[in-house]
């Protein structure tokens, strides 16, 4: 039983050495990503924007949530800030969202939507919008703002109109066609995505199985696919080979997803129109394919002579705020990625929240949380030192097995279920705890590392931001010496030398890898060995009281 145990210890070591390896690489990722966004918003932070699907002016719409920047070419949304996010903590910058900037090979990323088919305005070329104002903003005292954009072609006058309500990341995107010809027209409504495809900072395939690693790229929702991921560079790839996605379906949505934040064109719930979802790649001069998109459109429509037809669709622009996301359309929190292990993520995070409702901070809530997972593994935890004090006291009879049946293993294995029987003794009791704990802890990085609310949330002192790691060092120095301590008291009785130097190097390794852990993690399992070492020092006296000791007991003499 011991030696399983050894194995199930150095199955963690090498779990969470993996997961740190995908620290490492999502951190490196982020930060050539947020070098890339920053140079962009730097060399393009006046009001006008460059970009090769870009020209003429553009408005502004601003309300206390989105900061938007449409161009009247086409009436793209080609930049989105978020004033309530900041870019950097003690920075006033917002969040930097959607950007434009080709000028100079920067980074991309744009939400379009437009009117295509046979009589759309924008089968051809981007039409040119006009506009009463260039700027919107939503006035105290106001619940929502809107800009309208006109154009008119051949008798037939479009009206795009985009509304932002307060404390909302949904943008209201209405296209009004009214065909004033003897004709009837044909034509669809899409939006979509288009962002840069760079190596530099695209999420490989780095990762292993069972662990998670921030994602950056595509996914898209529709009637019989719930969630679905498709990275940039593999729309780059399904593009050349002429393999590109398109799927029908009634409902639905189509986002691109970075850490902590989201864009997402959605279909309107009570629409009727069918829809389809589906994948381009803008192919440059040089024939390279650059720009990756991934969008949902309506199928083609008629507008017969002499009526009018409304377009209506919803766009978000924000963080992964899952309740919010959720009420915004169906299946949309699921851009909160957990993992395979989600069924323990999602309860994990609905009782951080709970928690936080009453704490009001999320440094304490994790605390709380690491206590509540740990009292509720508290008789897993009896239970496993009940085993091994037990396991203890039959060493002796074992060492007789061994040494009487050392030339039967069928026969030693007989005797030892026998005397596992008789003395009602699970050997596998021991173990149970920490297979338990295993996904446990994949479930609680991939919660930690997905929750927005923990980005720039400080928790006290020099703590101000749990999703990063401590900036001194201090909790996982703290981790590593609980770790000592808990790896001293705790019975491990390793006669192997190889495993012993391991174990003995654990505290040293563990105390590294954390170093660069987001302090949220690192603070539950420092509180998580404190518990722990309480937990042991109660079991531990009320097993020595019931003659249980977890002491080594003597060896037995050979047998003659």
């Amino acid at each position: 039983m011991e030696q399983q145990r050894n194995i199930l210890l150095i199955v963690l070591l090498c779990v969470t050495l993996m997961i740190f390896w995908n620290w490492e690489s999502d951190k490196v990722n982020a930060e050539r990503l947020a070098q890339q966004q920053q140079e962009a918003a730097q060399s393009g932070s006046g009001s006008e924007i460059n970009d090769a699907d870009v020209s003429g002016k553009s408005i502004k719409l601003k309300s206390d949530s989105l900061d938007l920047m449409i161009s009247l070419k086409g009436g793209d949304i080609i930049d989105a800030r978020l004033p309530k996010i900041k870019q950097e903590q003690d920075k006033d910058d917002p969040f930097h969202l959607l950007m434009s900037n080709m000028s100079n090979g920067a980074f991309t990323y744009q939400a379009q939507s437009g009117l295509a088919g046979r009589d759309g305005p924008d089968a051809k070329a981007r039409p040119e919008y006009k506009s009463e104002s260039d700027q919107y903003v939503l006035k105290d005292g106001e619940d929502s703002v809107s800009a309208t954009l006109v154009t008119e072609s051949d008798g037939v006058k479009y009206t795009k109109v985009y509304t932002l309500k307060r404390g909302s990341y949904v943008v209201d995107v209405q296209y009004k066609v009214e065909n004033s010809t003897d004709k009837d027209l044909s034509l669809c409504f899409y939006g979509q995505l288009k962002q840069t495809v760079d190596d530099s900072y695209l999420q490989k395939n780095t990762g292993f199985g069972m662990v998670a690693s921030a994602y950056r790229g595509t996914a898209y929702s529709t009637d019989s696919t719930r969630y679905e991921k498709l990275k940039l560079d593999e729309i780059v790839s399904d593009k050349q080979e002429n393999s590109s996605l398109y799927q029908e379906t009634k409902s639905g949505w189509v986002a691109m997803i970075q850490h902590y934040f989201v864009s997402a064109w959605l279909t309107p719930r009570d629409s009727k129109d069918a829809h389809v979802v589906y994948t381009n790649a803008v192919k440059e001069a040089n024939g390279e394919y650059k720009n990756a998109m991934i969008g949902i459109r309506t199928d083609n429509v008629s507008v017969p002579a002499g009526q009018t037809r409304t377009f209506d669709a919803d766009l978000w622009l924000g963080p992964k705020n899952q309740d919010e996301m959720e009420a915004a359309a169906p299946n949309l929190d699921l851009t909160v990625d957990y993992g395979w292990l989600w069924f323990i993520s999602v309860p994990l995070f609905k009782v951080l929240q709970f928690v936080h409702s009453f704490l009001g901070n999320w440094g304490f809530s994790i605390i709380i949380l690491t206590l509540i997972v740990r009292g509720l593994m508290f008789p897993l935890t009896k239970a496993q030192y009940t085993s091994m004090a037990k396991m203890r006291l039959l060493t002796p009879k074992m060492q007789e097995l061994r040494e009487r049946y050392k030339d039967d293993r069928q026969k030693l294995g007989q005797e030892t279920m026998k005397l596992y029987k008789q003395e009602k003794v699970n050997p596998m009791g021991g173990c149970l705890p920490l297979v338990i704990q295993m996904p446990i802890f994949i479930a609680l990085y991939w919660m930690l590392m997905e929750s927005t609310e923990l980005r720039q949330s400080s928790f006290m002192l020099w703590i101000t931001d749990l999703s990063v790691h401590d900036p001194y060092f201090v909790l996982p120095i703290l981790y590593g010496i609980s770790m000592f301590f808990l790896q001293k008291m705790s019975p491990t009785p390793i006669t192997d030398p190889i495993q012993r130097k391991v174990f003995m190097a654990m505290p040293f390794v563990f105390t590294f890898m954390f170093c660069t852990f987001p302090a949220g993690l690192t603070l539950y399992w420092l509180v998580s060995n404190c518990f722990t070492i309480f937990q042991q020092t109660v079991i531990f006296r009320s097993l020595e009281k019931r003659g249980l000791s977890m002491k080594a007991p003597p060896k037995a003499k050979a047998a003659k």
